[in-house]
């Protein structure tokens, strides 16, 4: 039985880090570590991914995404971006949605 190295110990601990994943379709547009507390559009930013946003508070719905994967919680209340009908299409807006975990992301919003 051998000790790891620092590269091998470093590797594993990135691959049990989330990843937050960008997709338009079945196109890969870019990924990124979790990172706690930060948004959908601030994860996008990081992965050079650009999701149009204005309000940035919920209420415009500009930056509606589709989850495709994943735990994006949702405000008990929903903000005016969003309603019941759109949430059970998986919409979730990347202004103030925040990721729990791995999370796959569609940026259309859901048709």
């Amino acid at each position: 039985m051998s000790a790891k190295s620092g590269y091998e110990k470093s590797k594993e601990i990135a691959e049990d880090v989330p990843v937050i994943r960008f997709l338009q379709g079945a196109k890969l547009l870019g990924q990124v570590r979790l990172h706690e507390g930060e948004t959908l559009a601030e994860h996008g930013e990081l992965a050079g991914v650009r999701i149009p946003t204005n309000c940035t508070s919920g209420t415009c719905g500009t930056c509606m995404v589709t989850l495709i994967q994943g735990i994006v919680e949702l405000p008990e209340i929903l903000p005016p971006g969003l309603d019941d009908d759109l949430v059970e299409n998986c919409a979730r807006l990347s202004c103030i949605g925040i990721p729990l975990d791995d999370v796959d992301v569609d940026i259309r919003p859901p048709l």
